[in-house]
């Protein structure tokens, strides 16, 4: 059965700890790398067309994004918050290494310390293999202890018959199960209710506990 978005808007932008919103609601981060789509996947997620800024532009978000979304899983059910978190791509090369390091720094102090994260998107270009930057992304989240879902998008780019192999090869590069990756499109509007599914599942779930930071 499909989500129902009762609403959704655009938060706060941030980039330091002290900016971040505060309160309890479950939250969900959206990475990968430059141009690869996470702008047009959350206007998908969201059904709204202009709710996350689109850019033919690499690099163009230099910040986290943080929007807030109602959501009913069921007909029947009280809507529920969740806030979606849009992450600066990676491997972006047209910026100075000192703004790199800087995104860097920034995203990474995010993804380990965010005690409200419930887990993280890893969005992947469906047409190619996953890049460096994609295994590292997902190691080190996976390092991190966060919960990962591995989004597989432009699945509209590829004809049909090489879809299904194009699936099996992401998630044979990035260590998943078989059916673990979702294949999405936002052209089509494929994968948004198998991807709703999973993050409204994950953000039901309790907070995780927060990492000790005396522990050696």
């Amino acid at each position: 059965m499909a989500i129902q978005v009762v609403s959704a808007e655009f938060h706060k932008t941030a980039t330091r700890p002290d900016e971040w919103p505060r309160g309890p609601v479950p939250e969900v981060a959206f990475v990968g790398r430059s141009n690869v789509g996470k702008s047009s996947m959350l206007n998908a997620l969201t059904r709204r067309k202009g709710l996350a800024r689109v850019s033919a532009t690499p690099g163009r978000t230099r910040a986290l994004q943080f929007f807030d979304v109602s959501f009913r899983p069921t007909p029947a059910a009280r809507p529920r918050p969740l806030r979606l978190c849009d992450l600066p791509g990676y491997g972006y090369a047209k910026v100075s290494k000192a703004e790199r390091d800087r995104w860097a720094a920034m995203i990474e102090d995010y993804l380990r310390e965010r005690d409200v994260l419930r887990a993280v998107v890893l969005i992947v270009d469906a047409r190619h293999p996953p890049t460096e930057g994609d295994e590292d992304a997902a190691a080190f989240l996976q390092s991190a202890g966060r919960r990962l879902v591995v989004a597989a998008t432009k699945m509209d780019k590829l004809p049909k018959a090489r879809r299904a192999a194009a699936l099996q090869a992401v998630e044979r590069s990035l260590g998943l199960g078989r059916g673990e990756a979702v294949p999405f499109s936002a052209i089509e509007g494929t994968g948004s209710d198998a991807l709703w599914a999973r993050l409204a599942a994950l953000a039901a779930e309790e907070a995780p506990a927060a990492p000790d930071r005396d522990a050696s």
